[in-house]
């Protein structure tokens, strides 16, 4: 593979088989990311349906990364970005529509806090444009037991844009469908967990960010309109196996020493309240993910110990206030909450 001459920000696109994606959404990037300090770069994950013949012929503006092999979105990304130099990544999936100025609000927030590490955009519904989407929304945050959820979306329930969260401020993760990161910070922490190959591996990356005391936010400024479940949709067994999984890779590496037994321990307990949900509900393949992930988990304890090892040393900021300590699963559930406003929380409080 080349070595991309280095700018200011590269967006990478990770490619699978997505010629049907790039053809769709690629025209949006090249138009509104045509700053000279701007590269954009298409990494090709060994896809077999001509997408790289494609974005040669229609888009020369555009690098072509060939990996050879499908390494999944983790590994993928961090092979990828081993040969790119840059200021600024910005990862972008390949079913997102970017809009005009959606680059300049982010990198100049960061140019002027070197204190954020990454931040994500107001991220909207391709399909239903007045509406967050799923991934990412308003930006993410986790409660005490390691359930995601998001400014403007909680669970599967997504809020009308209505101007609510147009105010910047800092999350506890930003969604690898839209993520601009300090090149050096990606590098310098490792990168994704290639462990997680896909699934929550941007949650797991911020929080170690933000455990060496570097901050993630959201900028309303920079907006896009996300496609979603252009790769595996949502409720896909695979997508269960990998989400339940990946949880728990991240709730072991991450949470501080000394309070980690309490929410690891009843994450596991609501893990099988789910599967057993999935079993009446007679949603075999489901159950069975979920059964697998707890497997998987097992039997990659002591790997897992031992980065939790490595990374305890360096955790200079272990609590964070973007950490909801309640359950948003109670909330949802028992109390019927559907809105972010309407939870008794404040992030910045």
């Amino acid at each position: 593979m080349q070595m991309i001459n280095q700018k200011k920000v590269a967006i990478v696109i990770l490619n699978w088989n997505g010629k049907k994606l790039l053809r769709q959404y690629l025209p949006s990037v090249v138009e509104h990311s045509r700053d000279e300090d701007v590269k954009i770069v298409v990494a090709d994950n060994g896809s077999t349906d001509n997408s790289i013949d494609f974005v040669r012929e229609n888009f020369p503006s555009v690098t072509v990364l060939c990996l050879n092999e499908n390494y999944g979105f983790a590994k993928g990304y961090n092979v990828a970005l081993q040969k790119v130099d840059a200021d600024y990544f910005i990862l972008l999936n390949s079913d997102v529509e970017v809009t005009e100025r959606w680059i300049e609000p982010s990198i100049e927030r960061m140019e002027a806090n070197p204190k954020i590490a990454a931040i994500q955009p107001k991220v909207l519904s391709y399909q239903h444009k007045g509406q967050f989407e799923y991934a990412g929304a308003a930006g993410g945050f986790i409660d005490k037991f390691g359930y995601p959820f998001c400014r403007g979306r909680i669970l599967n329930v997504n809020e009308q844009d209505e101007g609510q969260y147009d105010r910047p401020s800092p999350i506890f993760w930003a969604t690898g469908a839209c993520l601009f990161i300090r090149a050096g910070l990606f590098k310098m922490v490792g990168g994704f967990d290639e462990d997680f190959w896909a699934h929550m591996e941007e949650i797991d990356l911020c929080w170690r960010l933000k455990n060496r005391g570097f901050a993630v936010w959201y900028e309303p400024g920079s907006v896009v309109y996300h496609l979603g479940g252009g790769t595996l949709s949502y409720d896909n067994p695979k997508k269960i196996y990998l989400n339940f999984r990946n949880n728990l890779f991240m709730l072991f590496k991450n949470l501080p020493k000394g309070k980690a037994f309490f929410p690891f321990f009843v994450r596991m307990v609501l893990d099988g309240v789910a599967a057993i949900k999935f079993l009446v509900n007679l949603n075999l393949k489901a159950f069975w993910a979920v059964c697998k992930a707890h497997a998987v988990f097992y039997k990659n304890f002591s790997r897992f110990n031992r980065k939790r090892k490595l990374l305890q040393p360096v955790m200079s900021k272990p609590s964070h206030n973007e950490v909801f300590q309640s359950s948003i699963m109670w909330k949802f559930f028992i109390q019927k909450i559907r809105k972010f406003s309407e939870l008794d929380f404040d992030p910045e409080d």
